[in-house]
């Protein structure tokens, strides 16, 4: 890895150029029918020397037509790539290499111009005359912290001296027209509804990518990283959807004089005369400065935007449709709005036709988000916020300037609750996008991570006044969670910034940890300097971009270092190589004693991270990622041995009181004695242990009861004892308890890192945290330990105790139910069996489990969370045997048909999936086929003839065929009753493909392949092609020519991604031999006496050993499966090279083929034999060649 500062070879800066880019208009003209666009751009350029004789810029899949520089005809070379990905009709897979390096260099992360101009020899560079007057000292910010949060439209600014540099030379702009046409749309711009088998609204919009050469693809520019320039964009189109498809009128009349008939109806495509007479508007990144109706054709108008802040190319983007328009400042307080004044942004939402109220539901907070950074974080960096909802995008959200493109699966309605968290954090996320992201950029790709993480830092905070402080520790803790699981073997943050472009879960890590990151630096930061942290810091940075002190608005990982140690008065080198540079997370193993000669606690912390496996198995989910981080040679650093920094200790004593000591971690071993404070004795651990103390007449020292806040104290008296099976501690362990000299320890009480902490501390410890400790992380920490405690009745009790606490958080009642089933076993099972069904009982039923459930009632969220939450951890339960109780099974098939959803507000589709999910995990679970036992008997009697052989018993079956047909009526009721996003349909698949590779039902490949057809949506689609790849089908050559062949046919990039994923997954499966019956090895030969093993046998074995821990034993499998597959070798070469792919899904496919066949750097050429001519002369100088006569087959002598 290079050092800090560096920049490596893959994520090097293009070379610097001798002109920049002052300005850019571009004028559109929109043509529906034909999908085409016809336009020019004007592009005013800053030369830097006066010898500039060339410009390049990025342009790819549009036509240049002609090119004049400051009004002069200019030469331009162009080779487009999509062009250049043509191969022979004779080429095979084995060309992949021609392939790549035909395309390299258009790929991302840094595509290459394409389109090199030559100045007209008659263009003069003109030098202007500067001034020799000294220049004004350049204004710096002065440092005022106290004032950065308090004003950041009136900064205070100061003149500082600087040596006098010598003033460089001046140059006049000049200005570069290009026209061009793009007819072939197979990037940049994604037309929808525009065919006649398309029946959704006409519309279009430009498919923006967080890497540069999208809008390249549409227009000419500068598409790379760090170009800036104001924009100005016209756009012409029709004013209405019928003027867009209105039928042109031609004479039809024939050569013999009959008429032909006219096409029946006014439009090209089916309009009804509502949907003709819809306005189509016109959205684009600035603010709409002009609207003039056309001269020539009053169908047509033009209008123009201007955006004034210089944004990056790929930061630019249009849409043109019948959008609605949905005001959602609407939702601001009169209160707020005057409070905020002029600072206030307007925010507007656009969708389809009807689906306003959705818009509504869904983008409820989006006015606080905005509203909410712009007084923390400065004013909001463009004129006005606009979220565009579309359908067939790739990503769920994606930001340009002033404006934020979103999927359309994100909206839901009012009666779907089940999304909102996700995703209302992914439009929050998207908003904080264009402070940092788009307004603010990383001036390297290895500083992603600080705009990524400044972006992700700015949604939890907003996120915590939102929904609360206990839901925002509950998602920190649950993101560290995952970056400590996902942190192994991979290279920084810092350094993964350069193989963005490599797996989209790259990108993804980095956006969770770099939040999580900059999480514990506020909180390490608050704490040593007491006000400053991290809000502030993003306060200063994009008070810096706004007055010019960060240049370019560009962000390094120095610069926020930087910031941060000047603010927060600490050095923070450490902090940023160990987080930031070094990657890996500590493992903590800390022991503890109290001495009581010494009154001191004795600790010892002890890390080791060094001892943690670094290289899980392969998954099909994650082999294609395995796979290119190899061929890229994407390498982890060494494991750092030392995680250092403060930790804070809280004891909590024996009066309850907690005691805080902050420590420093430098060393692999850390030993401490932490003194002790009081004298009490310990608290009692139990309401019946206190009883007895106070009928002994024992009160608390100094006449007070300590105990002063205990959750999970119900179900406590003796009949609920008794009705729910339930212990308290032994005589011995009270008095093992009330020995102890403390209550509880908690490491990293501030939460300020991320990785494991191992605490020896007994059981009861951790239980009298769980129930005295207010803050929720100290709860999940005591539920994870008492989860991978040994399971025990007392571990029951106070799980379901837990769990019928209302007063918990909603997210460790998850974890209590949950823990009830993974305890639950042997002797234990009917006891967690019981807990688990009275607890439902008890709040959605109106008597015991097989009774009638009470009608759904999902107003309080928290109650629908739960009864999706108890169904699936009652599916976990197991008994002996192995399998799910009877009476569980049951449960599911019983609540799936006398569900009641009449008088909910609420959809209860989520809850029904769920329930169909629980069934098929327990049938999957509980199915067991007996084989009939083999007997011998003996029967003379010749009128019997010989018994047939028995066929296996199932003797479930009845019961597995009463469930299956509950999950097909769900199926078939959503094909006449459709559900949100097809949630019925989508897993009735999934269980369909369960219970498929379990034996429970037949094959079931003829009703998946039926979800495959184009008719289905896509959603569908996706989920029955993973479910074929899941049930093995996918190494049957016609299944993956299947999937190649709907991968390139379908015209949604939104399903064209799911699907090559989906591909990726299937040679994952095929690599690594899930669900793949072994075969019996060959017996050895035996040649007189000498025993001759097969030779091959021993690769073989070696293959088979290394294919699921090496990514060379994945592709040498791979290799044996595929590679002398000649049909779909050939379907993967028809993948690639169709016409319809993005240059970058050509790339992706040419890596496929590269893991599967040696590469071939040559290939057949056809040339048509040779054929005389003879010439006629045609007069006034024309002469004709025409060929005649035979071919000719041999060389002439």
């Amino acid at each position: 890895m290079p050092a800090f500062g560096e920049v490596g070879v893959d994520g090097a800066p293009p070379p610097r150029r001798d002109y920049d880019i002052l300005k850019q208009r571009v004028d559109l003209d929109v043509d529906f029918p034909t999908r085409t666009l016809k336009g020019s751009t004007e592009i005013t350029i800053q030369p830097l020397a006066k010898d500039l004789r060339q410009i390049s810029l990025h342009c790819r899949q549009c036509r240049p037509t002609s090119i004049q520089v400051s009004g002069i005809n200019a030469k331009f070379e162009y080779e487009d790539p999509y062009k250049k990905s043509s191969m022979s009709s004779k080429s095979t897979a084995h060309q992949h290499q021609m392939l790549k390096e035909r395309i390299q260099d258009a790929l991302r992360p840094n595509p290459a111009p394409q389109l090199q101009i030559t100045l007209p020899p008659k263009l003069k560079i003109q030098e202007l005359r500067v001034d020799p007057a000294p220049a004004p000292a350049t204004p710096s910010l002065q440092k005022q912290d106290a004032d950065a949060m308090a004003s950041v439209e009136t900064p205070v600014l100061q003149n500082f001296q600087q040596p006098q540099q010598p003033q460089q030379p001046q140059f006049a702009p000049i200005k570069l027209t290009v026209e061009f046409v793009l007819d072939d749309h197979r990037d940049g711009i994604h037309w929808v509804g525009c065919d006649e088998d398309d029946k959704r609204y006409p519309y279009l919009y430009t498919k923006a990518e967080p890497y540069p050469g999208n809008s390249s693809s549409i227009f000419p520019c500068v598409d790379d990283g760090n170009s800036r320039c104001t924009w100005e964009f016209a756009i012409r189109c029709p004013k209405t959807l019928g003027d867009a498809f209105k039928k042109v009128q031609v004479d039809t009349s024939l050569p013999n004089g009959s008429a032909a008939s006219a096409p029946s109806g006014d439009y090209l495509i089916d309009l009804s005369p509502e949907d003709a007479a819809l306005e189509l508007a016109v959205l684009c990144v600035g603010d709409q400065v002009d609207e003039t109706t056309d001269t020539e054709d009053e169908t047509r108008h033009t209008i123009s935007f201007s955006l004034n802040e210089a944004v990056t190319a790929r930061h630019v983007g249009f849409a043109v449709g019948p959008f609605e328009h949905v005001d959602l400042s609407a939702f601001r307080d009169l209160e707020e709005e005057a409070k905020l004044g002029q600072s206030a942004v307007k925010v507007s939402g656009y969708c389809l036709p009807g689906r306003s109220g959705e818009v509504e539901n869904t983008c409820f907070p989006i006015t606080g988000a905005v509203d909410f950074i712009s007084v923390g974080g400065g004013k909001f960096p463009f004129p006005a916020y606009q979220v565009l909802f579309v359908d067939d995008l790739t990503y769920d959200a994606i930001s340009v300037a002033g404006m934020s493109i979103c999927s359309a699966r994100l909206l839901f309605p009012q009666e779907i609750i089940e999304p909102l968290d996700r995703n209302t954090k992914i439009l929050v996320r998207a908003a904080a996008d264009q402070w940092s992201g788009v307004n603010i950029i990383p001036k390297e790709p290895m500083d992603t991570w600080a705009t990524a993480g400044i972006a992700g830092y700015l949604t939890d905070v907003f996120l915590k006044t939102l929904c609360g402080n206990n839901h925002y520790r509950w998602e920190q803790k649950l993101a560290a969670e995952k970056v400590y699981d996902l942190d192994v073997d991979r290279p920084s943050i810092w350094d993964q910034g350069k193989f963005l472009h490599v797996d989209p879960s790259i990108r993804e890590f980095v956006d969770l940890k770099s939040a999580v990151v900059l999480g514990i630096l506020d909180r390490r930061l608050v704490k040593s300097s007491g006000s400053t942290g991290v809000m502030r810091i993003i306060n200063k940075i994009f008070l810096n971009a706004k007055t010019g002190a960060l240049t370019n608005c560009e962000l390094s990982t120095i610069d926020l270092q930087r910031t941060c140690e000047k603010l927060g008065h600490n050095k923070l080198e450490s902090f940023f190589k160990q987080w930031v540079l070094g990657s890996g997370c500590p493992i903590f193993h800390v022991s503890q004693r109290f001495n009581k000669k010494k009154l001191v606690v004795e600790m010892t912390i002890v890390q080791r991270q060094l001892e943690r496996q670094t290289k899980p198995e392969f998954a099909p989910n994650n082999f294609m990622r395995e796979i290119k981080e190899h061929v890229q040679e994407v390498w982890a650093p060494e494991i750092q041995t030392v995680f250092s920094g403060p930790m804070t200790i809280r004891i909590h004593e024996a009066d309850g009181t907690p005691y805080e000591h902050i420590v420093e971690i430098k060393e692999p071993i850390t030993k401490l004695e932490i003194p002790y404070n009081t004298k009490y004795k310990r608290l009692k651990r139990s309401r019946r242990a206190k009883e007895r103390a106070v009928a002994e007449g024992a009160a608390g020292e100094e006449g007070s009861d300590a105990l002063l806040y205990c959750l999970g104290d119900i179900l406590d008296n003796e009949q609920d004892q008794q009705e729910w099976n339930l212990v308290d501690w032994s005589a011995e362990d009270e008095d093992k308890m009330g020995q102890e000299s403390y209550e509880w320890i908690r490491m990293d009480a501030d939460f300020e890192w991320i990785g494991k902490m191992h605490l020896v501390m007994p059981l009861y410890m951790y239980i009298s945290q769980l129930q005295q400790d207010r803050d929720l992380v100290a709860q999940y920490e005591s539920m994870r330990y008492l989860l991978g405690s040994n399971p025990h009745h007392v571990s029951l009790t106070i799980l379901v105790r837990t769990l019928m606490d209302e007063r918990y958080f909603y997210g460790i009642r998850v974890m209590a139910a949950e823990g009830l089933s993974l305890m639950a076993k042997d002797k234990l099972t009917e006891i967690g069996t019981l807990h688990l069904t009275k607890a439902f009982a008890h709040f959605f039923c109106d008597g015991d489990i097989k009774s009638m459930p009470r009608p759904n009632d999902f107003s309080s969220r928290v109650s629908f969370i739960m009864q999706c939450a108890i169904p699936r951890a009652m599916s976990k339960l197991r008994d002996i045997e192995g399998k799910v109780p009877n009476k569980v099974q049951r449960f599911f098939v019983d609540k799936l048909i006398y569900n009641d959803n009449s008088d909910n507000a609420y959809s209860d589709c989520h809850y029904v999936a769920t329930l169909m999910t629980c069934l098929t995990d327990a049938l999957v679970a509980s199915h067991r086929i007996i084989e009939p036992k083999q007997t011998f008997e003996f029967n003379f009697d010749d009128d019997m003839g010989m018994e047939e052989d028995q066929e296996p018993i199932n003797p479930n079956a009845a019961f597995e065929q009463e469930a299956v047909n509950v999950i097909e009526r769900y199926r078939r009721l959503d094909e006449w009753i459709v559900t949100y996003q097809n949630i019925y349909s989508t897993t009735a698949i999934e269980c369909l493909q369960k219970l498929t590779k379990a034996g429970v039902v037949k094959d079931k490949a003829k009703e998946l392949l039926q979800y495959t057809r184009d008719s289905t949506a896509d959603n569908v689609r996706i989920q029955a092609f993973h479910c074929l790849t899941e049930i093995g089908l996918a190494r049957k050559s016609s299944v993956m020519k299947h999937l190649l062949y709907n991968l390139v046919h379908d015209r949604s990039p939104y399903f064209r991604d799911r699907l090559l994923r989906c591909f990726g997954e299937a040679l994952g499966h095929i690599a690594l031999s899930d669900g793949e019956e072994k075969a019996a090895a060959p017996a050895p030969v035996n040649d007189g006496g000498l025993i001759i093993e097969d030779v091959g046998s021993n690769e073989a074995r070696r293959i088979e050993a290394t294919r699921k821990t090496t990514p060379e034993g994945a592709i040498a499998a791979l290799k044996i499966a595929l590679g002398n597959d000649e049909v779909f070798k050939q379907a993967l070469w028809y993948a690639t090279t169709h016409p319809s792919l993005a240059i970058d899904e050509i790339g992706s496919f040419c890596d496929i083929a590269a893991l599967l066949f040696d590469p071939v750097t040559s290939y057949t050429v056809t040339l048509k034999l040779p054929r005389p001519y003879r010439c006629e002369h045609m007069g006034k100088g024309k002469m004709r060649f025409i060929p005649h006569g035979n071919y000719r087959t041999k060389p002439s002598k």
